[in-house]
């Protein structure tokens, strides 16, 4: 069985970061406050993920 290239849950991670930092200025400027509430579980979720990859002491190796 051949496995994913480890570097792609990291790097996908950190465009997720991205992706919920820029969702979190649209609903924003749109007064969908709860809606920032919940991109802004989802990003400190993907962090925490990528932290955890490309971190001091990651899974990765």
């Amino acid at each position: 069985m051949e496995r994913c290239a480890p570097v792609l849950a990291p790097v996908t991670a950190v465009c997720w970061v991205l992706l919920m930092a820029g969702a979190m200025i649209t609903h924003g400027r749109r007064g969908e406050f709860p809606y920032v509430v919940l991109n802004l579980v989802y990003l400190v979720l993907a962090a925490f993920v990528a932290w955890g990859r490309f971190g001091p002491e990651s899974l990765s190796g």
